[in-house]
């Protein structure tokens, strides 16, 4: 299975559309995008999709509803780990850096203080 992070911006926008509604045909998913492409287009991406084992299809009736194929925390996971080992050399203390420098301005204290609490968590797993 490919790692969420290289999905292409339409894959991932399905995604998140599939992640939302749980499941969804190929007609409702084009419903549900801004600036919609064509539904055969759309169909090619689930297929697309589906070979890179990130949905699967069920028949409901004479259509086939698509859902996700792991769960959107793993998905996540998976996309942040790849995101770490493509642009950060495999450092989480790197990519930290680089999201507290592009966001300090707008981290609220409390948001702050989650994240303090998250690091703390960690470090005493660690032990």
């Amino acid at each position: 299975m490919s790692a969420l992070g290289t999905l292409s911006r339409r894959e991932r926008q399905i995604m998140e559309i599939l992640y939302q509604r749980g499941k969804a045909s190929a007609a409702e998913v084009r419903e549900s995008m801004a600036d919609a492409p064509s539904y055969s287009a759309v169909r090619a991406m689930l297929r697309i999709l589906e070979e890179k084992g990130h949905v699967k299809h069920q028949a409901e009736g004479l259509k086939y509803v698509y859902v996700p194929s792991i769960g959107r925390d793993k998905a996540k996971r998976t996309a942040v780990k790849h995101l770490m080992e493509t642009f950060f050399n495999g450092s989480p203390e790197h990519v930290v850096a680089a999201l507290l420098d592009v966001s300090s301005t707008r981290l609220s204290g409390e948001e702050l203080d989650r994240m303090a609490d998250l690091i703390e968590r960690a470090r005493k797993e660690g032990k």
